[in-house]
């Protein structure tokens, strides 16, 4: 059975005339959270990993009553993937009739995306009275706390929090926002933790190994919680096996205790990108013919894992029958990742920013039949360009060097041709902006082309607004 990858969605909105008469005041305090020390715009200004602690994160969560410890959660890591098995958990328990709220970071095109309920965006009145006690709260800190005030992050995650226990939530599916053992999420109280993949990513904060990384990710390890890995790497695998073992939580790990079957590859149209169809099975339990809506051998391994951690939330209580399981996954999409934008030509965006995820890209994409592929390329300052543009090099027919507008950490599209002429060899034309790209593209435009955004979150968010306006 194929699965359709949604085309982009209109943009954002409460569905709320009563979000009208608050939203002056919401985007002041959406501005006030914006405001605060943020690594996502200003990984810079985070000399190494001393500069995040959670003694401040624990201060904030202690004056709001601890709304952490009040919700059973699963908490999921990894240098890749941790967003789709957050997503696809959702997805399973909301399907068996639980009231999920889904955390993830960072978001594409509206801050709310961060904080959903069996997937919907809140309005924003509903964010605004947590979103004014916080702006309270960190105030107070700044005064009266030794940490000083909480970062955007910290701030986010606590609204978070508040938001599920005013929703009413039966769980939430928690996302990890950078390693592990430091973030501000690693304050839960997981009844599961997933650990999804290991590959260099963030390596100036967390490593410059893959065991290093791997350290850092197995932070979540609570002691005697179970724990479920996909990593491949062997030398991470023994960190996580380690500290695992230190905490007496038991672990599952995809290639041995847990059994992954690809049964085929399908898509709804030859020009589409073909998803999965898996067998997965643990020990007491199987799953067979379960069909991926997200596209890509990569997510097999992503569903595998989070099915084992449905599978582990059953046996300590949850009601999840094995329909849900299989509706879960059929719904589970994450805007952004391998998402078609435009049948002809085909234009995909993608938001992989590590060799990793690149490379998992372009093997998806590779099959689709195209007279010319072609890629739009932009990308932060910190991650290793290098190695990404080295594996497009191999894929692309024809590359375009840009930057994305929003986020001060993109390199330029200069440097950017700089590192290019070191691992490609002829001309690579450059655009101020992914505007001025894609009209490069539309200027010499063919039906068969294939067109693919990517290298960015940030690049395939504004792709993305940019395509919504047409």
């Amino acid at each position: 059975m194929a699965a359709d990858i949604p085309l982009a969605p209109a943009a954002c909105s409460s569905g709320s005339t009563s979000d009208v008469p608050d939203a002056p005041d919401y985007e002041r305090e959406l501005a006030y959270f914006f405001g605060r020390l943020n690594y996502e715009h200003a990984p810079q200004t985070a000399r190494s990993l001393a500069d995040f602690q959670l003694g401040r994160m624990q201060d904030l969560l202690a004056r709001l009553g601890h709304p952490e410890l009040r919700i059973p959660c699963i908490h999921v890591a990894g240098s890749k993937g941790k967003g789709s098995v957050a997503t696809m958990v959702a997805r399973m328990l909301e399907a068996a009739g639980l009231k999920v709220g889904l955390f993830t970071s960072p978001h594409l095109s509206d801050f709310r995306e961060r904080m959903t309920v069996n997937g919907a965006l809140s309005s924003k009145w509903e964010l605004l009275d947590p979103m004014r006690r916080l702006h309270a709260i960190a105030e107070e800190m700044a005064v009266n706390s030794p940490w000083g005030a909480p970062t955007f992050f910290e701030l986010t995650t606590a609204l978070g929090w508040l938001h599920f226990e005013q929703q009413a939530v039966d769980f939430v599916s928690l996302e990890v926002g950078l390693g592990g053992r430091l973030d501000s999420t690693n304050l839960c109280a997981p009844l599961v933790t997933v650990i999804t993949s290991i590959s260099h990513d963030h390596t100036r904060l967390l490593g410059s190994t893959l065991p290093e990384i791997a350290r850092e990710k197995a932070g979540i390890i609570k002691p005697r919680v179970p724990v479920l890995s996909s990593v491949r790497d062997e030398s991470a695998r023994e960190v996580i096996r380690n500290i695992a073992a230190s905490r007496l939580a038991p672990l599952k790990e995809l290639d041995a205790d847990l059994e992954l079957t690809i049964l085929q590859e399908s898509a709804s149209h030859p020009r589409r990108p073909a998803c999965c169809g898996i067998a997965v099975s643990g020990s007491g339990w199987s799953h067979e013919n379960l069909q991926l809506a997200m596209p890509g051998r990569h997510q097999a391994r992503n569903a595998a894992v989070a099915v084992a951690a449905v599978e582990e939330l059953k046996r300590v209580g949850l009601q999840v029958p094995d329909s849900a399981i299989q509706e879960g996954l059929r719904r589970a999409v994450v805007p952004g990742r391998i998402e078609v934008l435009r049948e002809q030509p085909l234009l995909i965006v993608d938001a992989a920013h590590n060799e990793a995820s690149i490379q998992a890209l372009c093997d998806t994409l590779r099959p689709l039949p195209a007279g010319r592929r072609r890629c739009v390329f932009a990308a932060s300052r910190d991650k290793d360009v290098r190695a990404m543009l080295r594996v497009i090099g191999e894929f692309a027919d024809e590359l375009i060097l840009t930057r994305y507008v929003n986020n001060p950490r993109a390199m330029s599209p200069e440097d950017l041709q700089v590192i290019a002429g070191e691992v490609m060899t002829g001309p690579v034309p450059l655009a101020d902006n992914p505007r001025a790209a894609l009209e490069q593209i539309e200027r010499t435009a063919r039906v068969d082309d294939l067109v693919v955004c990517t290298g960015s979150l940030f690049l395939a968010a504004e792709v993305r607004e940019l395509m919504a306006r047409e």
